[in-house]
C-alpha cells in the first residue's frame, strides 16, 4: 500500500516537476473541514492508483511558492501534473468517483 507524501516548497521541484510519473499533488489545510473528508479519499486513491501516479499533499499555509505559482485560491485544491506541466485542476471537496473521473484520463 502505498502512502501520501507530504511535501514543502523546497521539494516541490524535485517530487513534483521532476517525476517521472503523474502527479497529483492534494493542497490542503489544518483549519479546513472539507480537507479532513478528503484526506481519506486521497489516501484511498494512492492505495488504488499507486503502480501509475503518485500522491504528494501539501499544507498551503506554509508552503506559499507553490501556492501562488499553481493559483491555489481554495482548498482542498488538487492538480495534476505530468512530466512538469499541469494537465488539470479542481477545488472545493470532491467525491472519489468525481476525482477518479479527473485522473482516469491521464492515467492509461
Amino acid at each position: 500500500m502505498s502512502s501520501v507524501l507530504t511535501i514543502s516548497d523546497t521539494e516541490f521541484e524535485a517530487e513534483v516537476l521532476q517525476s517521472a510519473q503523474p502527479v497529483l499533488v492534494y493542497f490542503w489545510a489544518a483549519w479546513c473541514g472539507p480537507c479532513r473528508l478528503m484526506t481519506s479519499v486521497v489516501s484511498g486513491l494512492a492505495a488504488t492508483y499507486n503502480d501509475r501516479l503518485k500522491i504528494v499533499k501539501m499544507e498551503v499555509d506554509p508552503n506559499p511558492t507553490a501556492v501562488a505559482t499553481y493559483r491555489v485560491e481554495g482548498v482542498p485544491a488538487f492538480r495534476l501534473f505530468k512530466a512538469g506541466e499541469v494537465l488539470e485542476s479542481t477545488e472545493g471537496a470532491i467525491s472519489k468517483q468525481k476525482l477518479e473521473s479527473f485522473l482516469n484520463p491521464h492515467l492509461a
